[in-house]
């Protein structure tokens, strides 16, 4: 089973995404036959790219725009032996075909598409809602499908199931049911395909011919965005393109793919040949969404009734699992930080208002004044510092109201010490300095320790005596000047245990930082520094974003103060950039390891480029496969087996980001002694090498 999961790792449908594809064809008006034609090698460009479905526009055999010839015989009959080749055609090709055209049935002409695979016509799905109004006129020809009164149609030979209440399955892909509307059904109220989700539906396609307006194509965009986020779907949306009439509308030919509400493709307006739009569309992301949005059930039962109107279609349709199908989707390297310099300084906007209003709401409502703050002249601490100066000046309050110390142990380097320094000054807060060696060397003599005796052992005991001692001042501080003690550690951190139980980075009165992870800390104090946000120097914020990340508790070469440290964090824990990635995918979708490393390795990989959020580096890190598993392995098994019991107390804070936290008044609650064996287990099913079953 590994062998074989090794050869299709690097598969798209392997880890539940689905590649689908809309088509917008080059036609002529009332010529069937060289419509068919069209749609055929359209077809069969999207079934070498690996596509599974692909959706054509409405009416799209005959074209729109043919008015009063619909009820013309010989069009009639010219459609029905167009779909005759198209039916043939597919019997070759792995792919299923939405067509439409106009389909006579009890005396009746209905819009429709036909679902065609595997040389079957699978279903015929007729228009719900015909629009009559402006420069639409369709009800002069068609009968809107609830005045069906058959549930079969005979086309081409064959007898195929008819009606707008019809699904249709994937029996390879199972995630994949899908459901078909046509153009003005999602304009109305309650379209059918609401009632199509709540009965299984994940992928959504619309059959549309939909002419351009000004104006018309950002509301089309936000309409069908809009429907795919409410029913937690993928959403296709085609249009009719070139070659439809001019004679009183023009047509742009504009075709969308989303996915619970993000745009993944958007095609070109006013292109003049056939092309094609692809996506990858993630049917697991979807399924796990509906799982964990409760109220989504509570949907479906109230609706029972509806959508135990829908029947489903089994398509039985081969997958191309057994080569590589690298992903055709993008995938942010930093999740919770956007690559979009606009949609990021919206981010940081909101998250530093989030934190900052969180504190102020704190303050208020304790009646204290004054905070006390802990800072290193690292990362987390800066940030901390920086929300707790922008929450005075919410309140009127001086900032010296801010009582910062930082506290050089027996590690520190001059680096951080000057940089917490040169911070303080410029923030203008109450800043002190305490040397923490004396207590600590007194609390090393008084429990025993070698180090107290001269001997250079540092161990954990000798690390956490230090972390130890600055909590233990920071609290009594609090105590001491009517305060609050403000937290400094980070999410990030939190995920990988990688903080000390009961002490600064665990414990605080509230912290701000609780659900901010380290990705998102770096930029937030780059972006306070290029916006100006709470008048703080840009050259030491600078500084510390550029600091290599350390625990600073072990003496470094040189020992002793001054010296530089002996520990780098990402040597043991492994790089944030990739951490963060991980704990994305895992928090916030529950993903396996193996998606997770997918994922991982498209964003990641070698064979891709990419470049820190705020623009710098064209190219940067890059993880190869194994870099990639090795890492996810320490993630997994710190997040899962050793760390719960740390996150299971975590103090108040503010939840920032539907990129979850980890507080169990919050999104994550799991028990403390957990076993990390399913997920060590599922890690161990990725290709060793780098190149082990890829492309």
């Amino acid at each position: 089973m590994k062998n074989l999961f090794s050869n299709c790792f690097s598969n798209l449908y392997t880890h539940g995404f689905a590649r689908v594809a809309v088509a917008t064809p080059h036609l002529r008006v009332a010529d069937p036959a060289f419509n068919a034609a069209e749609t055929i090698a359209l077809a069969r460009q999207a079934h070498a790219q690996g596509a599974v479905l692909v959706a054509f526009p409405e009416l799209g055999l005959s074209a729109y725009t043919c008015e009063d010839l619909f009820h013309q015989r010989a069009l009639q009959d010219a459609c029905e032996a167009a779909l005759a080749q198209i039916v043939a055609e597919s019997a070759v090709l792995g792919i299923v075909m939405i067509v439409g055209m106009p389909v006579r049935s009890q005396h009746l002409l209905f819009n429709c598409a036909v679902v065609v695979a595997g040389g079957r016509i699978l279903g015929v799905v007729p228009k719900s809602f015909l629009p009559n109004y402006g420069e639409f006129y369709e009800s002069r020809q068609f009968s809107p499908a609830d005045c069906a009164r058959e549930t079969t149609v005979a086309l081409c030979g064959q007898q195929a199931r008819f009606g707008a209440c019809l699904l249709f399955e994937l029996a390879a892909l199972p995630l994949l049911r899908f459901h078909v509307e046509i153009c003005e059904d999602v304009w109305v109220p309650i379209p059918p395909s609401s009632f199509a989700a709540l009965a299984g539906a994940t992928v959504l396609v619309n059959l549309s011919a939909s002419n351009a307006l000004v104006g018309k194509a950002g509301y089309r965009r936000q309409l069908v965005q809009q429907q795919s986020a409410r029913c937690i779907a993928a959403y296709l949306y085609t249009s009719a393109g070139n070659g439809e009439s001019s004679t009183d509308m023009a047509w742009d030919g504009q075709s969308l793919i989303c996915e619970n509400g993000e745009l993944l493709a958007q095609s070109g307006r006013f292109q003049g040949d056939s092309h094609l739009l692809f996506a990858d569309v993630d049917l697991e992301r979807l399924s796990r969404e509906r799982m964990r949005q409760t109220t989504y059930a509570q949907s479906m039962q109230r609706h029972a009734g509806e959508a135990a109107k829908f029947e489903v279609v089994a398509v039985d349709l081969a997958l191309a699992q057994g080569r590589p199908l690298a992903l055709m989707r993008h995938v942010e390297r930093f999740p919770y930080v956007p690559s979009d310099p606009a949609r990021r300084d919206e981010r940081c906007t909101e998250v530093y208002n989030i934190q900052v209003q969180a504190l102020v709401q704190r303050l208020a409502s304790s009646g204290m004044k004054k905070v006390v703050i802990g800072v290193s002249g690292g990362l987390d601490s800066t940030h901390a510092l920086l929300v707790c100066a922008r929450a005075m000046d919410k309140l009127a309050l001086p900032r010296a109201n801010i009582l910062a110390y930082t506290m050089p142990g027996f590690a520190t380097s001059e680096r951080t010490v000057a940089q917490a320094r040169e911070l303080m000054a410029v923030i203008g807060c109450s800043a002190a300095e305490i040397d923490i060696r004396p207590s600590c060397i007194q609390m090393l003599a008084d429990i025993g320790h070698p180090y107290a005796g001269g001997e250079e052992i540092y161990d954990v005991t000798f690390e956490n005596v230090q972390a130890g001692e600055r909590t233990s001042h920071l609290f009594r501080l609090a105590n001491l000047h009517g305060a609050i003690v403000i937290g400094t550690g980070d999410l990030s951190e939190l995920a990988l245990g990688w903080c000390t139980y009961g002490v600064g980075d665990h414990m605080s009165h509230y912290n701000v930082n609780a659900s901010v992870p380290k990705t998102l800390i770096s930029h937030l104090v780059r972006w306070v520094a290029e916006t100006g946000a709470v008048g703080a120097s840009s050259q030491v914020l600078q500084q510390i974003v550029d600091t290599e990340i350390s625990p600073e508790l072990v003496p470094g070469k040189k020992g002793g103060q001054g010296g530089e440290p002996a520990q780098k964090t990402q040597d043991v824990i492994g790089p944030y950039e990739l951490q963060d990635f991980n704990l994305y995918y895992t928090l916030r979708y529950g993903f396996a390891p193996t998606k997770v490393a997918f994922l991982a390795l498209a964003a990641w990989g070698d064979r891709n480029s990419g470049s820190w959020p705020n623009g710098e580096h064209v190219e940067r890190n890059q993880y190869d496969l194994a870099a990639i598993k090795r890492n996810l392995g320490i993630f997994l098994y710190r997040f899962f087996k050793t760390s719960q019991f740390k996150r299971s107390c975590v103090p108040n804070g503010p939840k920032v980001g539907t990129g979850g936290s980890l507080s169990p008044r919050g999104d994550w609650r799991a028990p403390s002694d957990s076993e990390a064996t399913v997920w060590m287990a599922d890690l161990e099913r990725i290709p060793h090498g780098a190149d082990e079953g890829l492309a």
